[in-house]
């Protein structure tokens, strides 16, 4: 598959890519290498690993980060209710052979014999990371807002990203079925190692030039004519100039474009932009000056 070949893929799933995004896809898939994606909140990072998942037939596997995050979360853990479970209904069996013991030492080792049974794939709970790398088919693994972690998580990444890997103490060594096309992305909150960024491809998405902005918009809603769609992105691309506590991203231009198309709106005036203020401006603060914008831009 080549850079164009994904470029019309995600075009067809609705996502317009440039050839930054097109090529840094491409290098992923033939390298089998992570793609760290930063950005601003709202850019269609996320929105990538979703198209890629649905374009290329992969299932998508989700992680998604938080303060606090670890492995038990990420990776794996044991079912122990089930492991519970499984220990009284062979208690019987268990009190048999650890009472032909001669000695307490005999009767430890007997229980340690046993541990095996009660540490293995059947009670492993498969956490989002392992479950893609044991996954029969390739999957996209996202992992979602790495920057919400924290260094100790990042250091379990390590060597999952780098060798594709899950070290399990009781099981050993767990080697991914299929590598998994590996997305993580990042809006800036924090500062990624550089040891996890060492071991990922690197892609900034930032907010698109204005006609690219409009193909996507017109891409997911066609029925919108390109003179609103420019009209609109126009708008949007001012009022981020504006010091808002949230710029509208591209998410708010999808949504904006959705409730014009509902209202059946053929032209931007600043009486649209009052009523439906409530799709792009998310802080109160940001009401007033996207409203004056709107007086100013569009009368």
């Amino acid at each position: 598959m080549t850079e164009q070949n994904i470029k019309e893929c995600l075009r067809a799933g609705g996502y317009i890519a440039d050839e930054a995004i097109a090529t840094a896809v491409f290098l992923a898939l033939r390298m089998e290498k992570p793609i760290l994606i930063e950005g601003p909140p709202g850019v269609g990072k996320t929105g990538l690993a979703k198209t890629l998942s649905e374009a290329l037939d992969f299932p998508l596997v989700r992680l998604q980060c938080y303060e606090g995050i670890d492995e038990g979360k990420a990776l794996y853990d044991w079912e122990y209710g089930k492991q519970l479970l499984y220990t009284q209904m062979l208690r019987t069996q268990l009190d048999n052979r650890v009472g032909a013991a001669s000695s307490l030492s005999d009767a430890v080792e007997v229980l340690a014999d046993e541990e095996s049974l009660f540490f293995s794939q059947n009670f492993l709970l498969q956490r989002p990371i392992l479950r893609s790398f044991l996954s029969e088919k390739r999957s996209v693994l996202l992992i979602d807002e790495i920057d919400r972690s924290d260094d100790e998580f990042e250091a379990l990444l390590l060597e999952c990203l780098s060798e594709f890997q899950v070290s399990v103490p009781e099981l050993g060594v767990l080697k991914a079925i299929n590598k998994p096309l590996t997305i993580l992305t990042s809006n800036g909150t924090r500062m990624i190692s550089d040891a996890l960024r060492r071991r990922c491809l690197y892609l900034y998405i930032d907010y698109p030039e204005l006609d690219r902005e409009v193909q996507i918009v017109r891409a997911r809603f066609p029925e919108i004519c390109e003179d609103l769609a420019t009209q609109m992105v126009t708008f949007l691309r001012k009022a981020r100039e504006k010091n808002l506590r949230k710029p509208p991203s591209i998410s708010e231009t999808l949504d904006w474009a959705e409730v014009l198309s509902i209202l059946h709106v053929k032209k931007l005036t600043k009486d649209v932009v009052a009523n439906t203020i409530g799709v792009i401006s998310k802080h109160q603060a940001d009401l007033q000056p996207v409203i004056e914008l709107a007086a100013e831009e569009l009368g």
